[in-house]
């Protein structure tokens, strides 16, 4: 069985424990979905004796060709000022040890991924304070083709060189395309799953369609194709000036173990609604020509 929840515009029935003002940021950055709202505080089993934190998270940023400088500027402004932020800081008081682990890398191809930042703690503002300052030293770079199925596999390894142990695993991955290049998305979404790692994501929707290789609905291509695991969800980015917003309120969704508070709705297992290789598909037609 399969369970979604979606906070819309129209729809204001769900709540957000972490308080109305994150409500309105996560209407106001677009439209959050949660494919999988079930026990949002799972903890994985294993005793390996590393300093425990409530979540390791992986942060897996698109620079990608199709993503213009402007947008990777904000983009990565907008993880460094989401980490400092009130909505972060107070998501992270509400978890059982109050700190998590964080890396940061940047991806594009299936051979193209470049960590900008190695683990580190986040334990209050000073923390945060640092690693914010660390993202924001790398100069903003840009890719070629679009390998969501190789940044997916690129932070699952990550999970192996962190020095500490959560009680979650979380990829939050960020992008403007369908995957185009390497592994098929799906395949690398169920090795994360099965491995106990929950994949978010946060598709940049802010610009008209200009290319073959752009698709409509980029937003359901993440929900059926790209996210999965427990407490799951996706929050599409339509607007640029509720980019940073968007951000900083998957953050701190994903810090906080029972941000939501909801009525479970099952829905019925069905086929993708937007085609899981239409990425690849579309580059296969673009050569072609």
């Amino acid at each position: 069985m399969r369970y979604r929840l979606s906070i819309t515009r129209a729809a204001a029935r769900w709540r957000v424990s972490i308080g109305a003002a994150l409500v309105c940021g996560a209407i106001a950055g677009g439209e959050v979905t949660n494919t999988a709202a079930q026990n949002l505080g799972h903890q994985l089993v294993k005793d390996d004796g590393l300093p425990s934190v409530d979540i390791e998270l992986v942060i897996a940023v698109d620079v990608s060709y199709s993503m213009d400088i402007d947008e990777l500027v904000v983009q990565r402004e907008g993880y460094a000022q989401a980490l400092v932020s009130n909505e972060f800081l107070q998501a992270l008081k509400t978890g059982k040890n109050k700190r998590l682990a964080v890396t940061y890398f940047e991806w594009s191809a299936s051979g193209d991924q470049k960590i900008i930042m190695p683990w580190r703690l986040i334990d209050g503002p000073e923390s945060a304070d640092a690693v914010a300052a660390v993202i924001m030293q790398t100069p903003v770079r840009q890719g070629t083709r679009t390998s969501i199925s190789g940044a997916i596999n690129f932070a699952v390894q990550l999970f192996d060189e962190n020095p500490y142990h959560g009680l979650r695993r979380v990829i939050d991955i960020s992008g403007d395309g369908a995957n185009n290049e390497g592994g098929p998305v799906t395949g690398a979404r169920d090795a994360a799953i099965e491995k106990e790692i929950t994949i978010n994501g946060l598709p940049i929707m802010m610009k008209p369609k200009s290319s073959m290789m752009d698709i409509d609905d980029l937003d359901l291509y993440y929900e059926d194709c790209v996210v999965g695991g427990l407490g799951s969800f996706v929050v599409a980015v339509k607007d640029r000036d509720k980019f940073k917003q968007a951000i900083r309120t998957k953050l701190a969704l994903e810090v906080a173990a029972r941000a939501l508070e909801q009525r479970i709705v099952p829905v019925v297992e069905r086929e993708p609604r937007v085609p899981c290789l239409i990425g690849e598909k579309i580059w296969q037609n673009r050569s072609r020509l």
